[in-house]
């Protein structure tokens, strides 16, 4: 039964809500705040240094403070912000979109926690290789019918 729960999408959009407001709720009042989130899910624009990224775990624990806490944006169901990591500070942009974040923490305290294990299917967008391109105008061409679309020169 519980299972039924927590892998409902209707469960995890409520719990992405709840997220959501939190996070809002934190930034009106000027909280920094930590979110433990999965590292599948988030996206480092520069991505990171493999010597970097090979130091996170699966669940990793992100604290918005100072700088990090100032850059840091709602954007499309995402929590966005700028962070410096390693020795060397190394500056990259971090997307965590809501679904991902599973505790929200203030103070060592965890103020919600995100019990949903629902995931949304992401869309694929199939390209057209330049190839499947030409095989197309290949075959339109082919039918004498369509020779009525083309321009005369």
């Amino acid at each position: 039964m519980l299972n039924d729960i927590i892998e409902d999408s209707n469960f995890a959009k409520i719990m992405q809500k709840n997220i959501e407001n939190l996070i809002i709720y934190l930034f009106e009042r000027d909280q920094p705040f930590g979110i433990l989130c999965k590292l599948d899910d988030t996206r480092f624009d520069p991505e990171l240094p493999d010597y970097i990224r090979s130091e996170f775990r699966q669940m990793t624990l992100f604290f918005l403070a100072g700088y990090t806490f100032e850059s840091a944006n709602l954007i499309d169901d995402e929590l966005v912000f700028e962070a410096g990591f390693g020795a060397d500070n190394f500056g990259s942009v971090v997307s965590v979109p809501l679904y991902s974040i599973m505790q929200i923490i203030v103070d060592e305290t965890p103020l919600l926690i995100n019990l949903a294990n629902y995931k949304p299917k992401k869309r694929l967008i199939k390209q057209a290789s330049p190839s499947g391109v030409e095989n197309s105008m290949a075959s339109f061409l082919s039918n004498p019918e369509n020779s009525k679309f083309l321009k005369k020169q």
